[in-house]
């Protein structure tokens, strides 16, 4: 695994928990040598996870729509920035360059990063890794929705394996590494 992308908030929210863990999960990428691929925003938990990449001597792909290239916005320091035409194209080239994705505390930008590569691996499109950061219980009620819509057979039981959560980086980072899509 060379690439992961991380999906993440440009707000560090109100648990000093969820910047914490970006910061121990950016530290990790660079002692494993995994190039972080990310949205290239400069706050939040965007910010901390870049930072800490940086800062251990890892490697940031930073990849941002044009119309969000601007100062105070845009991580200056990135290894390398990709700027694309819309939101959507940003999503592609993040999807097209990473060999798996984890979530991490983040808003509406998140989820629609990570149920959009859910579904694509649901779809047989991508089989890559998906890994959420389960820090503070942040995930727990929509691990628990995804559970119950399981349940309530909206969805396969057999696609809830397409993803794996851990409130710890080092073992989530693990089960990335050992992960098997169920339909192969």
């Amino acid at each position: 695994m060379q690439r992961i992308c991380v999906f993440c908030g440009s707000q560090p929210g109100v648990n000093g928990a969820y910047l914490a863990a970006a910061r121990e999960f950016g530290r990790l990428l660079a002692e494993q040598q995994i190039e972080l691929v990310f949205g290239a925003g400069m706050t939040g938990i965007m910010g901390a996870v870049a930072d800490a990449t940086l800062h251990a001597g890892g490697s940031v792909i930073g990849i941002i729509p044009d119309s969000m290239n601007i100062p105070k916005v845009v991580h200056e320091n990135v290894s390398e920035l990709i700027v694309t035409p819309d939101m959507p194209s940003r999503k592609t080239k993040m999807i097209a360059m990473s060999d798996a994705f984890v979530a991490l505390p983040g808003g509406f930008g998140t989820m629609d990063e990570l149920f959009e590569v859910l579904t694509f691996s649901q779809l047989g499109y991508q089989p890559k890794p998906i890994g959420i950061l389960n820090v503070a219980n942040y995930y727990a009620p929509l691990i628990a929705f995804i559970d119950h819509a399981v349940k309530e057979g909206f969805i396969n039981a057999h696609f809830r394996a397409i993803f794996t959560s851990h409130d710890e980086s080092a073992a989530l980072l693990s089960a990335l590494q050992h992960f098997e899509h169920p339909q192969q």
